[in-house]
């Protein structure tokens, strides 16, 4: 587990996110402030477990026969409804698919031939059919098809024929996290009330259905067909956690199957929430001592300006050199959420006053209009006779 450790504006959140970013897409990432925790409606641990196991995904490998290939011929079979004699539906249907080195034929039942009809297959389509799961899979149209109908548009993806046999082994992988296994099986093995009755479901997960799940993964790693992602949990604001979470959190990182835990604050000494102890950035000694610390510090004049002109140049804002100099400065003197933040109200005063970039009297304008938190309080205390106090 790690602890950023910075003044606010120092570039935790920041952090937090380029790590996001270079995960990957099967890696979970779930960023959680601490305030979620307690307005959530289940308890505190159930929360805080749900979240540490939506961080820990499984990428898993299933093998199976399925046939694919180009639609070469399809014919449907259709029978009177059961009920309404003058209504016809589908009850089978035969389909030849073929690959540039084989083909083959074959019959269907009816829940096939409902699949056919309701994702429009016809000839000279690409499918994937898998026996076992009972699936049709519409994965384009072939090439030769579409140059024969000479469509200039088409929504449907183009694809070459499938070479090799029509049947044939398929490696299939699936990317989950160990919290959508735990809600399936919670799912399957749901109580008789609130099935027969309509009575309220459980937000909870049993251990007992944890367990399961665990020992089913870990079975399949065993076997060589699934290996773990361990992700990343990101808690911000973490000062305000109690004593209680901090406590879950600490026997949370010492289990088999747990993700990194990034934590952030910007507190000082501070007391832990629940005690009268005070103790490093407001976090148990005990929990402290197992984390990797990065102290983030504030930002350079040269950091700063390269931060304006990024942000500058990723909302599309053409700015002048002299204004992004002036922009500096304020970051420098106030902070650079401020400076970031004139940005958008001194584009717009660019722009009504016919302006094609920002200049310095744009900013200087705005800055009068809207001020930053040291004046505002400078404000308050001149004025304090003057508010109400409630």
């Amino acid at each position: 587990a790690v602890l950023l450790a910075g003044p606010p504006g120092s570039g935790k959140t920041a952090i937090a996110t380029g790590i996001a970013k270079e995960l990957g897409r099967d890696v979970p990432f779930v960023p959680l402030a601490a305030s979620e925790i307690f307005s959530a409606d289940i308890k505190k641990t159930e929360f805080l477990m749900q979240t540490l196991r939506k961080a820990i995904g499984a990428r898993i490998h299933e093998v199976r026969k399925i046939y694919e290939g180009e639609v070469k011929e399809i014919s449907i079979e259709k029978a009177p409804h059961p009920y309404n004699p003058y209504q016809q539906i589908p009850a089978g249907a035969t389909i030849k698919i073929a690959t540039t080195e084989d083909s083959k034929r074959l019959t269907m039942d009816q829940s096939f031939a409902v699949q056919l009809i309701q994702q429009g297959i016809e000839t000279g389509d690409i499918v994937q059919i898998d026996p076992e799961g009972g699936r049709i899979v519409k994965l384009g149209r072939s090439r030769r098809s579409v140059e024969e109908k000479k469509v200039d548009l088409s929504a449907v993806q183009v694809l070459d024929v499938p070479n090799g046999n029509v049947l044939k082994e398929k490696e299939f992988v699936y990317p989950v996290t160990l919290y959508a296994l735990d809600m399936a099986a919670a799912r399957r093995g749901g109580d008789i009330f609130s099935i027969f009755f309509g009575g309220r479901e459980s937000k909870e997960i049993e251990p007992e259905t944890r367990r399961e799940v665990d020992d089913y993964i870990r079975t399949l790693v065993q076997e060589g067909r699934c290996e773990l992602l361990p992700g990343v949990v990101f808690i911000d604001e973490c000062s305000m956690l109690d004593i209680e979470t901090f406590a879950f959190l600490n026997r949370a990182l010492e289990q088999e199957l747990a993700p990194i835990i990034i934590f952030a604050t910007n507190r000082g000494f501070s007391s832990v929430r629940g005690t009268d102890i005070r103790a490093p950035h407001g976090m148990p000694l005990d929990l402290l001592d197992r984390l990797l610390i990065i102290n983030t510090k504030p930002y350079s004049r040269d950091e700063i300006r390269k931060i304006l002109e990024i942000r500058a140049g990723a909302e599309k804002i053409p700015i002048s050199d002299e204004a992004i100099e002036y922009l500096t400065e304020i970051g420098i003197n106030t902070s650079l959420r401020y400076a970031v933040q004139l940005m958008a109200p001194a584009f717009e005063l660019a722009r009504e006053r016919k302006s094609g970039r920002i200049e310095k009297e744009h900013v200087s304008y705005v800055e009068k209009l809207f001020v930053d938190v040291k004046k505002s309080v400078e404000y308050l205390r001149e004025y304090e006779k003057q508010f109400l106090d409630l």
